[in-house]
């Protein structure tokens, strides 16, 4: 049996059937990153954070009517970044995919979402009537691929890792099995991604070669109220951590469930603290169907969860790693850090 090792592209869409695409403002400072499935894929949700700002969340629960969406949106702009979904929505919609209501009406695409607080960090916000959200989320809708940057992009555009620069990762891996499990992060923390007086990242143990830089774990120690590069004296809902979750097995509504919880733990891995009440920590997952999940079920689910919250982690450090500080800024990004 081969050892499990990250997919070609080492990013979540290694999975068979998920696009990703994004789009940025560079002078507002923000950003939007939209998740496609290329059928409609078995989601849920786990939300972990005291401050979510979320949509369609309530309709991914295993017990309501709806067990697929169509697409999955993250955002920069706070509240103003939930109408990115309103534009991936009328996209999809006029390409006719959505949940079929009624003989003759539109259909109703399913666009869960959810939005990161970047309106202080000093880009362009009076936009008055015209936020840019639904000119981004269609934008980065019709520019769906199977790659995309990293860093300061998409939702992670505006973010900030505690008081690093944060930014969009993403990280995949394919078992042992043959399953493919990929993860997306938009980093925008409370919580430090790296240890107190270092470089070296929290999610350190679970790096997969260099992937994000190599420090590796030495010196990765904290007093218990040690918490290093943490933002100070956050706002309430100022900070979240946004990650999705793909995988290419068959999933119940329930076992999707189960696999967002599993999932979470990545972000505890990654970031120190998290799921405070200034965060509002979100992780979706989808299932595209394209392999049937093995037996035991409980087993092979168990193996999927603990794959997922390694990827989680993995894709958060990247998002830190890869991003770079807006010009002219006086933001610090992780590769700005002292060496010695």
């Amino acid at each position: 049996m081969n050892a499990a090792a990250p997919g070609p592209r080492n990013l979540i869409t290694d999975v068979p059937g998920i696009s990703v695409g994004q789009a940025e403002d560079v002078r507002v400072r923000s950003g939007v990153t939209v998740i496609l499935p290329d059928r409609p894929a078995v989601a849920a949700v786990d939300v972990r954070g005291g401050g979510p700002g979320t949509r369609e969340t309530d309709a991914l629960a295993p017990d309501t009517l709806v067990d697929s969406v169509d697409a999955v949106v993250l955002a920069g702009g706070s509240v103003y970044g939930l109408a990115a979904a309103d534009a991936v929505t009328a996209w999809l919609g006029a390409q006719g995919r959505g949940f079929g209501l009624a003989p003759g009406a539109p259909p109703a695409p399913i666009v869960p979402a959810a939005i990161l607080y970047d309106l202080a960090n000093g880009g362009h916000k009076d936009w008055g009537l015209t936020p840019p959200y639904h000119a981004l989320g269609l934008a980065a809708a019709q520019s769906a691929s199977t790659d995309f940057a990293l860093g300061t992009a998409g939702a992670g555009a505006g973010a900030m890792a505690g008081r690093l620069k944060g930014g969009v990762g993403s990280a995949s891996v394919v078992g042992a099995d043959g399953c493919t499990v990929g993860a997306l992060a938009a980093v925008n923390s409370f919580g430090s991604v790296v240890a107190p007086g270092g470089r070296g990242f929290w999610a350190a143990p679970f790096e997969i070669g260099s992937e994000f830089g190599g420090v590796g774990a030495t010196g990765a120690r904290a007093a218990p109220d040690d918490w290093g590069l943490a933002k100070r004296a956050p706002a309430p809902r100022t900070s979240t951590t946004l990650a999705v979750v793909a995988v290419d097995a068959v999933l119940t509504p329930a076992e999707a469930r189960r696999l967002a919880v599993m999932a979470q733990d990545g972000l505890a891995r990654a970031i120190r603290p998290v799921h405070a009440p200034f965060d509002g920590d979100v992780v979706f997952v989808l299932a595209t169907g394209r392999r049937p999940l093995g037996e035991p079920a409980a087993f092979a689910l168990t193996v999927l969860g603990a794959l997922a919250a390694d990827c989680v982690a993995r894709a958060v450090a990247r998002g830190a790693y890869e991003a770079r500080a807006w010009p002219g800024s006086d933001a610090v990004a992780w590769r700005d850090l002292p060496t010695g």
